[in-house]
């Protein structure tokens, strides 16, 4: 498991290299969702610490318990977010990634006030404009910008897309980033295991990883 790790290690700091950038610029997120204790203790062992989860649910009964073994833990909410789970998303993650609709960046706003802990945001846009996929429509995002991080005062650190699969990634890649500086972003989470060195030339600050790491997805929960 950690050959695995060092190979995605190196093949960022390779992809870093060739677009002429520190590979230090560039983090890592281990995505875990739908893998056992036993697979992700691995990878922490190796110094890996921050952790990419799609639901709240399965975090939840993961994670408290690898925390109490292993200090400096960054959990990332990746996936899709329901309003009725914002109160354990604020609990238990460091970063929701997720951030795509008024009523989503209310209720996180109001419960962080509430809960006294502050959870850094990225707000995922819809770049293909895909009706399967969460995220806002890239025509909306100055008004969503304007009002999470102006009114609501959320302390938003970037963008964060999925492209559309099959396809070349790159222009989707390039159009957030220009969206990114026309905001004053300066993160970008794009590219997974199957792109995650052409995020990389394209500007991706961190780059979500889980197959290359773990191996193929299992649907435990």
């Amino acid at each position: 498991m950690t050959s695995t790790l060092e190979t995605v290690q190196k093949n960022i700091a390779s992809a870093a290299c060739d677009a002429g950038r520190s590979s230090g610029d560039i983090s890592l997120i281990a995505v875990s969702k739908t893998k056992p204790l036993e697979a992700i203790r691995p990878i922490l062992d190796a110094g890996q610490r921050a952790f990419g989860e799609n639901k709240v649910q399965e975090a939840a009964a993961k994670w408290p318990e690898l925390r109490q073994e292993y200090d400096s833990v960054e959990l990332h909410l990746i996936g899709p977010l329901q309003s009725n789970k914002v109160r354990q998303a604020v609990q238990l993650f460091d970063v929701i990634e997720t951030l795509d609709r008024p009523k989503l960046a209310r209720a996180i706003a109001r419960i962080c006030g509430e809960e006294g802990k502050i959870v850094t945001c990225y707000i995922q846009v819809n770049v293909g404009r895909e009706t399967q996929k969460a995220g806002i429509d890239p025509d909306k995002l100055e008004g969503f910008v304007a009002l999470c991080r102006d009114e609501l005062m959320l302390p938003v650190a970037g963008l964060m897309c999925i492209p559309p699969s099959g396809g070349n990634p790159e222009p989707y890649f390039l159009m957030l980033k220009e969206m990114a500086a026309r905001h004053g972003f300066k993160k970008l989470s794009m590219g997974m295991s199957g792109d995650y060195q052409t995020a990389i030339a394209c500007g991706a600050t961190s780059v979500r990883v889980g197959t290359a790491l773990f191996g193929a997805r299992e649907d435990r929960y």
